[in-house]
């Protein structure tokens, strides 16, 4: 996916988020482990959200095991430099033929 198909993506999924009541804390957080597309606050949990969209393809399965490896270790930078006790979870933002879903704690 280009960038600015990226981009338009996650804003998407910002808006639909804000429209669930979500805060958005934070978009595109890098660090040397990996990133994080979007990261929300809602009912006092943080949720590192990971934004997937296509057409003609299921983009879920884009978000392999070793995603979720890297994602993780990025977690564990974050929360070290903001509260390691925050209590989180690790979601999904499928975005596919306009249709937007949100699958959340797809590590457990």
């Amino acid at each position: 996916m280009s960038r600015q198909k990226g981009f338009e993506a996650e804003s998407k999924a910002c808006a639909y988020l804000q429209a669930q009541h979500f805060e958005i804390i934070e978009r595109n957080f890098f660090c040397k482990y990996g990133e994080i597309d979007i990261i929300a606050l809602k009912n006092k949990i943080l949720h590192f959200i990971e934004v997937k969209s296509g057409k003609g393809f299921e983009p879920i399965y884009a978000i392999t095991p070793s995603k979720i490896a890297k994602i993780i270790k990025t977690i564990d930078f974050y929360l070290l430099r903001y509260d390691p006790m925050t209590t989180y979870c690790i979601d999904a933002l499928i975005i596919k033929d306009n249709q937007i879903e949100l699958i959340e704690n797809i590590t457990y």
